[in-house]
């Protein structure tokens, strides 16, 4: 592959879990009623559950992929993705359904592992940070365009629609990877599995300060995305009755944080991951202070909403692949190991964020607004910690 068409690919690869995720929002109240959910919060678990699965799957993705290749393990888990689409387009309960979102996400957790250890085969540092943004930077369409895809799969049959074209979609890029991409882990880097070894990369993992903490770190602004992804058809069509523009407003917040990661992507080589993160991280705090009061005053409307939403996607977005970057830095040596093991503190740490924000829910966008307050002094209290007390200061060149 060439760069272009790396960039592409790994956006593609990514999009299989963002597609996961967002594709049936609009469906949300069709699966709801056609599978006796009565609680209206109830239906956030078709996102959490999706997500508890992608946490959990990605501890043993990362040992398999040192030990025999990226592209086996990609290709295996896409075929799985493919047929958990499917047990979940046949699903005639909801208990049934959620067992499929969780399989969907175990198997689409290998996305995640293997997309950050791919680029991070090849390069590292800012240079690696760039290439994840503009990655993301495409990636970040998929939400925006998602709500609207999965709007129109409506439009022309049920909501199990939606799950065949999950599967259609992971095996497209089943096939891409299966005759494009090259194996980017040579025999001579492999590492066997053992339970010795993985104890020690995951002691490795575990008590870097820089790979922890700045796993924790993402967690956290991961979880605002969770709790906005789950709670954002409530809120839209509930709460503000927009039900006929919700993909279009949701899409206004999703394009938020892909103009982010553009500007990260163009900016990150020179200005460097510490001083775009921790300024975005101040940024998410300083608007959830200012979107509180506002709520309290009573003058929350539509119109505010989202513009707090958006600016607040935006700072998550100048978060997300900095914090990565950054966590994976000093443990390139085990990158599929440390990968998996920063994607489960992450996702499961972002689920259990983002669900607590979503249950919270209760008719109005305040605890939304308190939960980012929260996300925001959780992840700067982090960050201090992993810098020794000291914020905007480069450690090194590659930071």
């Amino acid at each position: 592959m060439n760069r272009r068409e790396f960039v592409v690919f790994i956006a593609a690869v990514m999009a299989v879990n963002a597609l996961g995720v967002d594709l049936m929002l609009p469906a949300l109240a069709d699966i709801g009623r056609d599978l006796a959910v009565i609680a209206a919060n109830h239906r956030q678990w078709v996102v959490t559950a999706y997500m508890l699965g992608f946490g959990a799957g990605q501890l043993a993705y990362g040992p398999l992929a040192d030990r025999y290749g990226r592209k086996p393990v990609l290709v295996a888990t896409l075929a799985g993705f493919v047929a958990a689409s499917i047990f979940a387009a046949s699903s005639a309960t909801f208990v049934a359904l959620l067992g499929a979102r969780m399989l969907q996400g175990l198997m689409s957790a290998s996305t995640r592992v293997l997309a950050v250890a791919i680029v991070r085969d090849g390069s590292s540092g800012r240079q690696m940070a760039r290439t994840l943004s503009i990655a993301q930077m495409i990636f970040f369409l998929v939400p925006i365009l998602a709500p609207t895809l999965g709007q129109a799969l409506l439009a022309f049959g049920p909501w199990r629609f939606i799950f065949y074209a999950l599967g259609a979609f992971a095996a497209f890029v089943l096939a891409w990877a299966a005759v494009r991409l090259p194996e980017t882990l040579p025999v001579e880097r492999r590492i066997p599995i053992s339970l010795a070894r993985l104890r020690e990369s995951y002691r490795l993992t575990l008590t870097n300060r820089f790979s922890a903490g700045y796993a924790v770190a993402a967690a956290m602004t991961f979880g605002g995305i969770i709790a906005f992804v789950s709670s954002a058809q409530q809120i839209f069509v509930d709460e503000f009755g927009a039900g006929d523009r919700f993909v279009l407003l949701f899409a206004v917040c999703a394009f938020a944080m892909g103009c982010a990661s553009f500007a990260n992507a163009r900016l990150v080589e020179r200005l460097g991951t510490r001083l775009i993160s921790q300024s975005a991280v101040l940024g998410l705090i300083a608007l959830s202070v200012a979107h509180i009061a506002v709520i309290a005053a009573g003058m929350e409307t539509l119109p505010s909403y989202i513009l707090f939403q958006a600016l607040s996607m935006t700072c998550i977005g100048l978060c997300g692949s900095n914090f990565g970057a950054m966590a994976m830095e000093p443990v390139g040596h085990i990158a599929g190991t440390a990968s998996s093991v920063q994607g489960f503190i992450t996702s499961v740490g972002a689920v259990i964020v983002g669900s607590a924000i979503g249950q919270a829910y209760s008719g109005t966008t305040l605890p939304l607004a308190i939960g980012y307050l929260c996300i925001g002094l959780g992840a700067l209290a982090v960050v201090w910690f992993v810098e020794g007390g000291r914020l905007f200061h480069a450690r090194h060149k590659a930071a």
